[in-house]
């Protein structure tokens, strides 16, 4: 298998107009390892509101994945459906536990995070606005502010080349946060596939919190709106099934989904691992219109975890059901330089 360098995959795609982007966690960890990895969130996380047995539930399956972990409870309870004589409190607490594991996680990315955007570099933000400057257009499964900071983080005077698709509400411009309309997203380029911590579904509206408009941290306006239990729009449901449930009935999200479906060129794929749980994107990939998909391989591509990534993205063009070819190339995702 030959691994390209950035550099070399991105001369080889082209044209900007026919590269888009799509982001998974090791985006985020790649600018702070200490916070989005896994096992880092697991350590700081507080399960005292679920039962006794959520936190075992990781040891038992040997992870530190919430998603893996909501998975097998939602699975356990499909199961013991159809089991006779199992207590009902059985299923209810560890639905229950499934649920709270979602919030669980929330909370943790939310306390753990960052402060403020100047706890990252100019440098790290120069590097990462480098990066993303090469796509038409950017995607991402991440839940955090690490995209959202650096997309603001431009020079005085300058507005950002991005476009979350987010307004001034159009019947209160005085307001304290900004909403996404369909009709007024025309221009997006940038779509938070899974949710974000920073953008709330308020019922009638999707809202999206913002520092400009309130003087306030966007960190702490997200803590305060989980102490008042108010969470934001996040999927990480257990299933691909079931996060594209979550999806559909939300019309921000199914928005996104519509937009990844129609992209034509080349992805590049980075700090993704093409896990079953996102087999709803990795669908829209094979049965899409794209020509080519570039994905990011982390180290030693004859590592167990790289061995399962490229088997995975080999499949890709088998399972095109449309005489469209796709092609499948891996480049080094260090030499990406993301962050540094």
């Amino acid at each position: 298998m030959k691994l390209l360098s950035f550099d070399q995959a991105i001369t080889q795609a082209g044209d900007i107009s026919k590269r888009h982007l799509f982001l998974g966690n090791g985006f985020s960890i790649a600018c702070r390892q200490d916070i989005f990895v896994y096992g880092k969130l697991f350590e700081r996380a507080d399960f005292t509101r679920l039962s006794p047995s959520a936190k075992k539930t990781f040891e038992a399956l040997s992870t530190n994945d919430f998603e893996k972990v909501i998975k097998a409870l939602r699975d356990a309870v499909r199961l013991l459906s159809i089991y006779k004589n199992v207590p009902a409190d059985l299923k209810r607490i560890m639905k229950q536990d499934a649920d709270g594991l979602r919030e669980v996680l929330v909370q943790t990315i939310a306390s753990s995070h960052p402060e403020m955007p100047s706890d990252i570099t100019d440098e790290e933000y120069d590097f990462c606005r480098r990066f993303l400057s090469q796509f038409k257009t950017t995607y991402t499964v991440n839940y955090d502010l690490l995209l959202y900071w650096t997309q603001m983080h431009t020079a005085k005077g300058v507005q950002p080349d991005s476009d979350d698709g987010f307004r001034k509400p159009e019947d209160d411009f005085e307001a304290s946060y900004v909403t996404w309309e369909s009709h007024q997203a025309h221009e997006q380029n940038t779509y938070y596939l899974h949710g974000a911590l920073h953008v709330f579904d308020a019922g009638t509206e999707i809202q999206k919190y913002t520092w400009v408009n309130t003087g306030i941290r966007l960190i702490e306006q997200i803590r305060d709106a989980l102490n008042r239990e108010y969470y934001p729009l996040f999927v990480a449901e257990g299933t691909s099934d079931e996060k594209l449930e979550k999806i559909r009935h939300s019309d921000y999200l199914a928005k996104a989904y519509r937009s990844f479906s129609e992209i034509q060129g080349n992805l590049f794929i980075y700090g993704h691992s093409l896990a079953s749980n996102d087999e709803h994107y990795l669908k829209r990939i094979e049965q899409g219109k794209l020509s080519a998909v570039y994905i990011g391989i982390y180290d030693d591509p004859k590592s167990k975890s790289n061995k399962t990534i490229i088997k995975r993205a080999l499949l890709m063009p088998e399972r095109r059901k449309s005489t469209r070819k796709l092609d499948v190339y891996f480049y080094d995702a260090e030499s990406a330089h993301v962050w540094r």
